[in-house]
Order: structure tokens, then sequence, then C-alpha cells
């Protein structure tokens, strides 16, 4: 064998076997080493910042890909489909969504009712304690938000409603420019409309590169969470962790393999295609971060054309919160009973309609749903404000959420892979081969 092609084999161990398998030994192993190091705090820190860049590396690879995916992706699939087909597709999706949100949230509700996370508590306002007043957004606002005066600054910031706004309009507008009787303009349009797919299979290749360095990133966030946040969440917030987990796992047999089973689609055998997006969510904590997996999971291991699933994923990406939904229910029952301010029938009524609604204007990154708690507290007179004690309770559950980030953003991210799976397949536009 000549030398050449040792080295071209040197790395074959790593390279040639199952991607999956690198994924779950490294967030096995990185949650023993986090567990561990927590029995030795002052080892804590120096890890943490010595293995800082490469967690950070992976998140900013895939954060890297999040715009330019989503643009190409969604103009492409806009552009290759009709107007009306797109707007039937649309509004299935969207009541999918929106029905799964609220079912979520009264899981939340219903399991945090049977275990009481917090009761007894007494918890008093604590000085030194900094809360937040949130202005939870008008419906209104939140629509307007969503039309940019700017595409490219939208692109800039990274806002993905307004992008996804203007990806679908620019697509739609290919799409009849396409059918023009001018033939220049319609070759014009059909040549614009090939870059752009051809952009979105490139970014598909990055993002296939990318995970090949997803078990290294992934050991070391999943060490550091562990290392920071599991002593903390063994303590008197293991209740909390607990009922939200279980209300997640309820809510993935219960509501995802409900619609499933009426869709004729094989609970487990979904779950087996669609993993490697769940664990890459459930390590990011990031829908938008985890999309560009999401996207090439649908489509190569589900069947899903991109015409749907580059619609329906940057959707769901930005308003589909089901785990979201769950951790808000639960931890607003937290607060007002570690507080002594159980809520009320009416309150949690109000929990359900807010948590749907700011769903739709909550970005898909980390840490965004306690943003989310902060307006739906608002909005059941749950104020979290300097000293008092329900800033000190919201600061308890800022102390875990991580962990608790991580459940939610991987239920979110199923939601979204379940809904496209169900809509391409009433559209009668699924690769029913990937299913037989």
């Amino acid at each position: 064998m000549s030398s050449d092609e040792k080295k071209r084999g040197a790395m074959d161990w790593y390279f040639k076997s199952n991607l999956l398998a690198r994924i779950l030994i490294a967030l096995v192993l990185g949650a023993i080493l986090g567990i561990v190091l927590g029995f030795f705090p002052d080892a804590v820190k120096p890890f943490v910042d010595g293995s800082k860049f490469f967690g950070d590396l992976f998140i900013r690879l895939l954060k890297m890909i999040v715009v330019p995916v989503i643009l190409f992706s969604l103009i492409a699939g806009a552009a290759s489909i009709a107007p009306s087909r797109l707007g039937r597709v649309g509004v299935k999706i969207m009541i999918y969504y929106l029905f799964t949100s609220a079912f979520a949230v009264l899981i939340g509700l219903i399991f945090a009712n049977i275990f009481k996370p917090g009761l007894g508590m007494g918890i008093v306002g604590a000085e030194g304690v900094k809360g937040k007043i949130a202005e939870s957004p008008k419906l209104a606002q939140i629509l307007l938000n969503i039309v940019p005066t700017n595409p490219i600054e939208s692109l800039t910031k990274g806002d993905v409603l307004p992008i996804i706004f203007f990806a679908c309009v620019f697509g739609l507008a290919i799409s009849y420019v396409k059918d023009s009787k001018n033939k220049s303009l319609a070759d014009g349009a059909e040549t614009l409309f090939q870059v752009c797919n051809a952009s979105a299979e490139t970014m598909y290749k990055i993002v296939g590169g990318i995970m090949q360095y997803a078990p290294i990133g992934v050991f070391v966030l999943i060490a550091q969470v562990f290392a920071q946040q599991g002593a903390k969440a063994i303590g008197p917030l293991l209740i909390v962790t607990l009922t939200t987990y279980i209300g997640l796992v309820v809510h993935v047999v219960v509501c995802y393999g409900g619609f499933l089973k009426i869709f004729k689609f094989g609970f487990f055998k979904f779950l087996k295609k669609v993993n490697e997006a769940m664990v890459t969510a459930f390590v990011t904590r990031s829908s938008n971060g985890t999309l560009p997996i999401t996207m090439r999971v649908s489509e190569e291991n589900c069947g899903v054309p991109r015409s749907i699933c580059a619609f329906t994923l940057p959707l769901g990406a930005t308003i589909n919160m089901d785990g979201t939904a769950i951790y808000l229910g639960v931890c607003a029952m937290f607060i007002g009973f570690a507080t002594g301010n159980p809520l009320s029938f009416n309150q949690q009524l109000t929990v359900i309609i807010t948590a749907t609604l700011a769903s739709i204007g909550t970005a898909g990154v980390p840490g965004a749903g306690a943003i989310m708690l902060l307006m739906v507290l608002e909005s059941i007179g749950l104020k979290v404000t300097e000293g008092s004690a329900v800033a000190a309770a919201y600061a308890m559950i800022l102390g875990i959420d991580a962990l608790l980030d991580m459940g939610r953003t991987c239920l979110n991210v199923t939601g979204d892979m379940c809904g496209t799976a169900i809509v391409a397949r009433t559209e009668k536009e699924l690769d029913e081969s990937k299913w037989a």
C-alpha cells in the first residue's frame, strides 16, 4: 500500500463510522465528565474556560449557515410549487403548529397540577436578585414585525420571520415569472430558480461537513452543561426538571404518536429516521441552529420533497414551540406555588393563550424560552421585579434553564418534522418508498 493511501485512510475509523453513534458516544462521555467535574468545583471554571472555544466553534459553524439555508431553501421551495398549492400547505401546517402548541401548554399545566412543583417552598423576596419587566408584544405588532422594512438588514441581523416572509414572496414571484409568456423573462426566472436551488444544495454539503465536527462539539457542550448546572438540578428544582421531561415524553407519545397513527406512519420508524436532528437539537438548544440538519433529515430520511420542507421547517423553527410551551406551563405553576400564589383556573387559561401567541414572535435560539416565561408571568400578574419573591423564583428557574432548554428544543424540532411529514403525505408528495 502506498504512503498516499495510508494517509488518506488514517482517519477512516472516524469519518467512516456511524455519525449518530459518534454523537451519542460523545453525549454520554461528556455527561460523565461533567458530572465528575461537578464534584470538584475548583476544576469547573478552568475546564469551561479551556474548552469554551471548541463548543463555541460548533455553535458558530451551525449559525453560519442558518440564514443562507433559510433564504435559498425557501426561495427554491416557494418557486417550485404553484401559489395555490403553497397556500394549502401553509394553512395545513399553521393549523398543526397552533393546535400542538396549545395542546402542549395544556399538558404542562396538567402535570404541574399533579406534581405541584415548588409547593410549600415559601420563597420570599431576596435583595440583589434583579428581575426584568417583560413587555408582552401585541398581536398586531408581532404581525407587523413579520414584514421587513429592509430585507438586507433582516438578513444581516438574522431576523428569521422577516427572512421567511421575504423569501416566500420572492420565491412566489419567481414561480409567476417562470410562467410568463415573455420567453426571455421566463428563461431568466428559470435560471434564477436553478441558482437558488443549487445554492441550497451547496449549503447542504456544507452542513454535512460541519456535522463531522459535531461529536467534538457535543462532547464539550454537554460536559460544560453538566459541570455547571447538574448539581443545581439535583437539588430543590429536581421536581421541576422531572415534571417538564415527563410532559415532553407524554407529548411525543400522545400528540405526535396520535397524529402519526392517524396518518399511517410508524411511530418508532419515524423516531429512528429523525433521531440525528433530535440529538443535534438536544445538544445545541437551538431550533434555528439545527435547521440545516432538520431539513436534510426530512428530505433524505423521511422522503419529504424540498418544495414542502423548505417552507414548513423554517416556519416551524420560528413559531412551533411545543417543548417551550410545556416548559412555560410547568415553570409558571412552579413560580406560583413557590411564592404562595398558586395559579387560578383563569390564570392557567391565560397561560395557554399567551404562550401560544407569544411563540409566534420568539426566536428559535438558546434561552428564548426564558424570555417567553417573562411574558407569560407578566400576563398573569406575577411581575418579575427587583428583589421580589417572583424574581427569586425566576432566578432559580434560570439556574437549570440549560437542562430544560435541551429537552424542549428537542421536542420543538421533532414536532416540526412530524408536521412536515404529515403535510407531505396529505399533499401526496411524500416519497413512500422511504416508509415501505
